[in-house]
């Protein structure tokens, strides 16, 4: 009879243990495989939807900013935006939510006018994206749990949720001393730009130019990107000079551009890094003068001089406006003056601004002469602004009188000839189709125009991701 022995009972016992060991290992390294692999999967995938959050964000930033260049700071309740009222440390909190394309994924923006206690007022933008999570990281995360870590609550199952906070600051109309669409040709005698700032004692005095208080950013700069874009002849530009992409600067033997320090040293041309062709601004339509204009008022007297014209506060329109002889206009308070015809001011006639007057002239004439004694302002430059409509096409300065305030002209042609008798000459701020400069004419930029001057909207100032207790600040809207 046949019998099977102890040890063949033995090897097969351990045969089937090493096969068990080793389906055991086999089985281990595969499951830490498939772990490896969806971890990889889970990070890609979280990764995708965690960067799909910035253009989310963008559109959220780029429809607040169209809300506010379009609408100002007091309008934004309209197309879309609803007022909030006050939420957490902001007032005045305008908000909309928008869904982008068909899908769930939408963003929050709000706009804060203003920030308690702080002495900024410039509005702050807070955008927050929410992207629907992929269905792995969804599932995995189980609900709110990518919400929960950053601390957003209120949103659908398996969101993800991104915000960034974005300061703005106003892109100034008058940013630079002139600017023209065109060529600029800087011809005469003794011509110099400089610059000053009306708002700082150390760089004005009283609020006036002062010649020894004066700065290096009288800049001259042209869209035009042509051969000889800018002829600055033998002129002292201290400051720069900026043309269009591909644009020139034709300067004589004796022109000067550059820094107080380049000038002091007696250098002659172009300062190392002054001169620049990324010139690239959009000028946009002067705006409509106010409705409701009456006609000036006749007749008046100040500091014991008749004058034919008062101008006493509010806004007026008239036809044309002819002055000539000694006529004269005097102007009390803050006033809107729409000409709708030609302006043409000879001989010794002018326009006087009294201490604390303010004009802002529209002109939709094809021409206008500020000849004879000019506009008298013997305040800052934002005290007379003269806006040169769609029909201004031609502006000349030929007065014996100082000029203090700003042009803005896009489509007229304009020319500065004569100047005043001093180092005075024109002060603020100048915006043209084309400028044409000749005689003696001493050009004082008033940076003060950068910062509380015109604006042509809003920019963007900085963009800060932010943090979870910010993310979670504003409640969503229902």
């Amino acid at each position: 009879m046949k019998t099977t022995t102890s040890k063949n009972k033995a090897e097969s016992a351990s045969a089937i243990l090493m096969v068990v060991i080793i389906t055991a290992l086999a089985a281990i390294v595969l499951v830490s495989y498939m772990q490896l692999v969806k971890s990889q999967n889970y990070s890609t995938v979280r990764s995708q939807a965690w960067n799909f959050t910035v253009p989310i964000i963008e559109a959220g930033v780029e429809d607040a900013m169209g809300q506010l260049n379009a609408h100002g700071t007091t309008n934004l309740a309209c197309d879309g935006w609803t007022n909030y009222g006050t939420i957490g440390l902001a007032t005045t909190v305008y908000m909309t939510s928008r869904t982008i394309g068909s899908g769930s994924d939408y963003y929050i923006a709000t706009i804060s006018n203003f920030v308690a206690g702080s002495t900024n007022a410039l509005p702050v933008i807070d955008t927050r994206g929410y992207v629907t999570m992929p269905v792995l990281v969804s599932s995995s995360e189980n609900s709110y749990a990518m919400l929960a870590e950053i601390g957003v609550t209120g949103a659908g199952r398996g969101m993800m949720a991104r915000g960034v906070r974005v300061t703005t600051g106003h892109n100034a109309l008058f940013s630079k001393g002139l600017v023209a669409k065109g060529k600029i040709d800087i011809n005469g005698n003794d011509l110099a730009s400089d610059s000053f700032d009306s708002t700082d004692p150390l760089y004005s005095t009283a609020g006036a130019y002062d010649p020894l208080k004066h700065k290096a950013n009288g800049d001259i700069a042209t869209n035009s990107g042509l051969t000889n874009s800018v002829s600055i002849g033998n002129a002292e530009i201290l400051g720069h000079v900026s043309t269009g992409p591909g644009g020139s600067v034709d300067i004589g033997p004796n022109g000067i551009v550059g820094d107080l320090t380049w000038f002091a040293n007696g250098h002659t041309g172009i300062q190392g890094g002054y001169k620049k062709d990324d010139m690239n601004v959009t000028f946009a339509p002067a705006p409509d003068p106010p409705s409701g204009g009456v006609t000036l008022n006749s007749g008046g007297t100040f500091g014991g001089v008749d004058y034919i014209n008062t101008l006493t506060g509010g806004n007026y329109e008239i036809s044309s406006l002819s002055m000539n002889g000694n006529d004269a206009i005097l102007v009390t308070g803050t006033n809107n003056l729409y000409v709708r015809g030609d302006v043409n001011l000879t001989g010794n006639s002018y326009i006087k601004l009294a201490p604390g007057a303010k004009l802002t002239m529209y002109v939709n004439g094809l021409s206008t002469s500020l000849g004879g004694n000019g506009v008298l302002n013997d305040g800052n430059a934002m005290n007379f602004m003269y806006y040169g409509m769609t029909n201004n096409t031609s502006l000349s300065m030929s007065g014996n009188a100082n000029f203090t305030g700003v042009i803005y002209a896009p489509d007229a042609a304009m020319t500065l000839g004569g100047g005043g008798s001093s180092d005075y000459g024109f002060v603020g701020a100048a915006i043209a189709k084309t400028i044409g400069m000749n005689g003696h004419y001493h050009f004082h930029y008033d940076e003060a125009l950068a910062k509380k001057g015109p604006s042509r909207g809003f920019v963007l100032t900085s963009w800060n991701e932010m943090g979870p207790g910010e993310l979670a600040n504003i409640p969503l809207p229902n």
